[in-house]
């Protein structure tokens, strides 16, 4: 069964099924995004799969035509702030929930990504490995993932030392090496780093 195959399950039931994922719920700095997506009946994007999967020309290409091609979409995100307060799971969620509060239509079911999915004023869906799965929601996971890239990228003219435009944040050995050599940027989330800070110090950091 195709992506979009898998979508048409639900449309003798619903007519219109909005797919949601978020990005970057990860990496050591910046916000959490999240897009949700509604098509048309009957459109096909070829190519499309898991965000993760995909090339970063490839997501790229597909950005443009998903915009084009969806009855509505909407990208929305929450803030390093709003991780620290209520922690990545839950700001995950609140991004989720921005992201289908901002369409420009009410969707009559949300088909969301993972199993621990946020609660919507409509019907809503769980599907693990969702984006692998159906057609709405690796449209939106596409969205998510190629506007937080594009985020990061605008946080490394900002913030150059940390070179965010090579690791988007996630945790390699350049961007520890980053960390080590000039401490915390103001995008980068500390209670992501409270363990790497212990191991190194041997267990004496808070």
């Amino acid at each position: 069964m195709t992506l979009f195959e898998y979508d048409n399950t639900y449309r003798d039931r619903y007519k219109l099924i909005c797919g949601v994922d978020e990005a970057g719920r990860g990496p050591l700095a910046g916000d959490v995004y999240a897009a949700a997506v509604v098509f048309p009946e009957g459109v096909v994007i070829d190519g499309i799969n898991d965000s993760k999967k995909l090339s970063e020309k490839k997501r790229e290409l597909l950005f443009d035509e998903i915009k084009d091609k969806a009855l509505a979409w909407c990208i929305a995100s929450a803030s390093v702030g709003e991780i620290e307060q209520l922690n990545i799971l839950e700001a995950a969620k609140l991004a989720m929930q921005r992201a289908v509060g901002g369409l420009d239509v009410k969707p009559d079911i949300v088909l969301v990504d993972g199993n621990q999915p946020p609660e919507f004023d409509t019907e809503c869906q769980a599907i693990v490995k969702g984006d692998g799965t159906s057609q709405a929601i690796a449209a939106a996971s596409v969205l998510a993932k190629v506007a937080r890239d594009r985020y990061m990228k605008e946080l490394a003219v900002k913030y150059p030392d940390w070179q965010f435009e090579k690791h988007k944040g996630y945790g390699t050995k350049l961007h520890y090496q980053m960390i080590d050599r000039f401490g915390e940027s103001p995008v980068h989330r500390p209670s992501f780093l409270k363990k790497y800070y212990a191991k190194k110090g041997h267990g004496n950091a808070e």
